[in-house]
C-alpha cells in the first residue's frame, strides 16, 4: 500500500508542479486542534487528540493535506492508538466544480485492521457558496488495499497481549464525501463532514460533526462527535466507535 500511495502521490504532484511554479495570487492556511483529558482516582485514565490541516491555494488549483491522532490509556493499559493522514489535490473545471486525486492511510491498532489505504480520484460540486453557508460533495472510484488483523485479549485484563496478521486484500471502491459548514453569527459555526469508502472487503464510514466557537481571531473551541462505522470487522470487534472531544483550535491565515 505504501508503495502504490507513494506512486500516486508522485502523479499528483507532477500534475501540480505548473500550479505551484505559476505567478499570481497564493494563499496559505492551517487549521490545528488539540485536546487532553487526565482522570485521576478510584480509575485512571489518560486521552489525548491532535489534528492539522494545512491547505495551499494557487490560482485554479488547491493543495490540503491532513492528518490526526487518538491516543488512550485506561488503568495503565492502552486502550486507543489511532493516526490518519491525507492528500488531495483539487483543480477548478468551472466556477463551482473541481477534479479531484486523492491518497488516505489509516491506522488504527484497536479497529481490527492493521492498516486501511486508498488511492481515489473523481469529480466534486460546491452546491451552496455562501459567507455564511457552504455545502460540497465529491464523488470518486479508487483502489484501496487493507490487512486484516485478530486481536488476543488478556483474559483478565483486556489488554491486548497479541495481533494477528490476516491476508492482505486489494479492492476496487467506490468513494464520496459531503462537507458542510455554516456560520450562525462571526463567532460560532458548526462543520460537518461525511465520508464513505465501500468495496468488496469493507464500508468504511465516519461522520465529524463539530461546533466552533472563537475566543480571539486565532483561537477557538470546538465541541465534536466523530462516528465511524466497519461493515466487516473482525470477530469479537464491534462495527462502530464514537469519540466525543473538546479541542482548542489554532487558526492561521497569514496570506500571501
Amino acid at each position: 500500500m505504501v508503495k502504490s500511495s507513494v506512486g500516486f502521490l508522485l502523479v499528483l504532484l507532477g500534475v501540480a508542479a505548473p500550479a505551484l511554479a505559476q505567478e499570481g495570487e497564493s494563499e496559505w492556511s492551517t487549521r490545528s486542534e488539540v485536546g487532553f483529558v487526565a482522570a485521576r482516582g478510584n480509575t485512571s485514565t489518560e486521552t489525548a487528540n491532535a489534528k492539522l490541516e494545512v491547505m495551499h491555494e494557487a490560482g485554479t488549483w488547491r493543495h490540503t493535506f491532513a492528518t490526526s491522532g487518538l491516543y488512550g490509556k485506561n488503568s495503565g493499559i492502552a486502550s486507543a492508538q489511532r493516526w490518519d493522514a491525507r492528500y488531495q489535490l483539487d483543480h477548478e473545471l468551472s466556477e463551482r466544480s473541481f477534479w479531484f486525486g486523492s491518497t488516505r492511510f489509516e491506522d488504527d491498532r484497536y479497529s481490527g485492521f492493521d492498516y486501511q489505504g486508498i488511492v481515489s480520484t473523481g469529480f466534486g460540486r460546491r452546491m451552496i457558496d455562501t459567507d455564511e453557508t457552504k455545502l460540497s460533495m465529491q464523488v470518486g472510484a479508487g483502489y484501496r488495499m487493507l490487512r486484516p488483523e485478530e486481536l488476543i485479549r488478556d483474559a483478565s485484563s483486556n489488554e491486548v497481549i497479541q495481533r494477528i496478521p490476516g491476508e492482505q486484500d486489494q479492492d476496487a471502491v467506490a468513494n464520496g464525501t459531503l462537507t458542510f459548514e455554516h456560520s450562525f453569527n462571526d463567532a460560532t459555526k458548526i462543520r460537518d463532514t461525511f465520508l464513505v469508502e465501500s468495496g468488496r472487503a469493507n464500508t468504511l464510514s465516519r461522520n465529524d460533526l463539530a461546533l466552533e466557537v472563537k475566543m480571539t481571531e486565532v483561537l477557538a473551541l470546538s465541541l465534536a462527535l466523530s462516528v465511524r462505522n466497519n461493515t466487516a470487522p473482525q470477530d469479537g470487534l464491534k462495527r462502530t466507535d464514537t469519540l466525543t472531544t473538546i479541542n482548542l483550535v489554532y487558526l492561521s491565515n497569514p496570506g500571501p
